[in-house]
């Protein structure tokens, strides 16, 4: 019997229960999983509260890393005590599982199983906008909010090793040190200044090239502001709530700006993808480019204390759930 975090009505942190559920032999193109450390990430929140819609009742998390216990029919590339770690594919909270193999990710020798859960769904979205979706130069100059969190450490660090310029916002001053600490060369604190007014000093007026946004609704109408012309919008998620544009011609007015909503599942979605990003990410971490923070670690019963310490702010770098 697997041990879960069920989700049977949508709502807060409350409505999710801790249940045992019985795990049957993986299907064709399956692998069974006994997990050993599970991700925490904004998106299991958007699911457990409704804003990501989910039919329920559901069993939350979408990444963790374990040990394969058993192949469904046709699965060729791993074999039983693999250490694999997948993302985006809901379920994760659960001490064991099925899962469709073809989404798993070899954890390579001198990359544990926490610092794997930590960072595939992070590390993963850090790659694919940094190379894909704004393909980033040295000599560029960029903006990412919530460089504290745990997609901000990894994605400052990654774009500070490229030779970007990053100026980074984080909510106080603790979380400014930390994101300076991380690849950031300059940091604002946006509960005390006005970011945009301190880009535009901090760029002499031009704007950066891409500013990546996943606060959201907060931040987007000043995050125009401190764009270059044509430069580019990158609104990843919806941590302060979802962004609507009403008028089109606020990007017209404010020097033919681009605004893009990309998802890890339009750029992640075949395996050669997830592959090579998972290889530049795991690449990027042993040669110390990237150095990963655990902040903080929650028994997987107390997920609901997670989630409102991941809601409330209270939360640097990246956390796992131990099952």
């Amino acid at each position: 019997m697997s041990r879960a975090i069920v989700v049977h009505h949508v709502g807060g942190p409350d409505v999710m229960a801790f249940e045992e559920q019985a795990v049957g032999a993986p299907g064709p193109g399956e692998v069974a999983l006994r997990h050993t450390a599970i991700g925490l990430n904004f998106i299991d929140t958007y699911q457990r509260s409704g804003l990501y819609p989910v039919q329920t009742p559901f069993v939350a998390g979408n990444e963790a890393a374990g040990v394969i216990t058993a192949l469904g029919e046709g699965v060729s590339d791993f074999k039983i005590g693999d250490r694999v770690v997948y993302q985006g594919q809901i379920g994760a909270y659960a001490t064991e599982r099925l899962a469709a193999a073809d989404r798993m990710v070899p954890i390579p020798d001198g990359i544990d199983d926490q610092t794997a859960a930590a960072i595939l769904l992070k590390g993963l979205t850090a790659y694919y906008l940094l190379f894909q979706t704004w393909p980033l130069a040295a000599g560029e100059t960029i903006l990412w909010h919530a460089a504290a969190g745990g997609t901000g450490l990894i994605a400052t660090q990654w774009a500070k090793a490229l030779g970007a310029t990053v100026i980074g916002t984080a909510g106080s001053d603790d979380k400014t040190a930390l994101a300076k600490a991380h690849g950031c060369d300059h940091v604002i604190n946006y509960t005390t200044e006005d970011f945009a007014a301190r880009v535009r000093e901090l760029t002499d007026g031009r704007g950066v090239d891409v500013v990546y946004d996943g606060v959201g609704k907060a931040t987007f109408d000043k995050s125009l502001d401190c764009l270059r012309p044509r430069g580019l919008l990158a609104s990843f998620g919806n941590a302060s709530g979802v962004v609507s544009i009403p008028d089109l011609m606020v990007l017209a007015r404010k020097g033919s700006l681009y605004v893009t909503r990309p998802t890890g599942a339009a750029y992640l979605g075949q395996r050669p993808a997830l592959l090579e990003g998972a290889r530049l990410l795991f690449a990027a971490v042993a040669s110390g480019a990237i150095k990963v923070q655990v902040s903080q670690t929650y028994k997987l019963a107390d997920a609901a204390e997670a989630h409102r310490a991941l809601e409330g702010r209270q939360t640097t770098g990246s956390v796992v759930l131990i099952p």
